[in-house]
């Protein structure tokens, strides 16, 4: 693993090149993760895995978390997050470590729409894929928080929030502080698997609007390249998977696993190892 800065059109953002063995200019997979999360959590691990099946993967911190500095921190705005993908595929096409040519991208959670919105009509990727994505439109946002009032309250929230004179952050996970964004989450709450130092373990509540008036399904129908999803029944919000899949043209598809819960895709080894061999495999045959 290499440790890099790199300079990017969004600002300098820190980054993490996992290499394989043996392997001289290898396909690079860029990985994001789940919300509120850094490069060292999920997006490691799935990187490490993707090593050892021949690609080298890259993993890096958004703008304002973790290890990249920003005057607006911890903040999940999913078209910032977006433009920072986009920025950094720019910047590992001309990375000498790796073939510039052969860029795909993969998105866990809530970085699966960043992900593929990133790579829809993006010359320089080839192929994307997804696991657990977490795929949201308004429909289901109601559905998810309450509905259209209590979706209208947490707006209204993220607007002081957002023209507050200081910015506002919580927790985003805790055991204790039922306030937290993530009230009892297993993954982001135990230091065996996501608690881990890295961690920023904020929310920005500016947040909210950008958030929750996304629209992860509205670019299936254009997306252009060959996309694997690669999900559960059991995971947070298999009915964004299949809406994005009825919606997208023959080149998306979804390979769906027997119970494997939204957080045990992000560290669980065989369920980790399953879906890197079929994300491997995708990309296998496009790039």
């Amino acid at each position: 693993m290499k440790a890099l800065t790199l300079n990017t059109r969004v600002g300098e953002l820190a980054a993490h090149l996992y290499l394989p063995a043996g392997v001289t200019k290898p396909p690079v997979v860029i990985v994001t993760g789940a919300w509120t999360t850094v490069k060292e959590q999920m997006p490691a691990t799935y990187a490490k895995a993707l090593a050892k099946e021949g690609y080298a993967a890259l993993t890096f911190d958004f703008r304002g978390w973790g290890q990249s500095a920003s005057e607006l921190k911890y903040l999940e705005n999913p078209h910032r997050k977006t433009d920072d993908i986009r920025a950094v595929i720019e910047a590992v096409a001309e990375l000498e470590d790796v073939d510039g040519n052969r860029i795909a991208g993969l998105g866990i959670c809530a970085s699966a729409g960043y992900m593929l919105d990133a790579a829809s009509g993006n010359s320089k990727v080839k192929a994307a894929a997804v696991v657990a994505p977490w795929l949201h439109d308004s429909a289901l946002v109601n559905a998810i928080y309450g509905g259209e009032e209590s979706v209208k309250s947490l707006i209204e929230a993220g607007e002081r929030a957002a023209n507050a004179d200081v910015p506002v952050y919580i927790e985003a996970a805790s055991t204790t502080n039922s306030d937290s964004l993530m009230y009892q989450a297993p993954y982001y709450t135990e230091t065996d698997r996501g608690l881990i130092p890295e961690f920023d373990n904020k929310f920005n509540l500016a947040s909210w609007k950008a958030w929750l008036t996304y629209d992860a399904q509205a670019g299936a129908k254009a997306q252009d390249k060959p996309v694997l999803m690669v999900a559960s029944q059991a995971m947070a919000l298999p009915a964004g998977a299949q809406q994005y899949l009825d919606n997208a043209g023959v080149n998306v598809e979804v390979t769906w696993l027997d119970d494997v819960t939204q957080f045990d895709f992000y560290d669980v080894p065989q369920h980790v190892a399953k879906a890197t061999s079929l994300v491997a495999g995708h990309f296998d045959s496009k790039l």
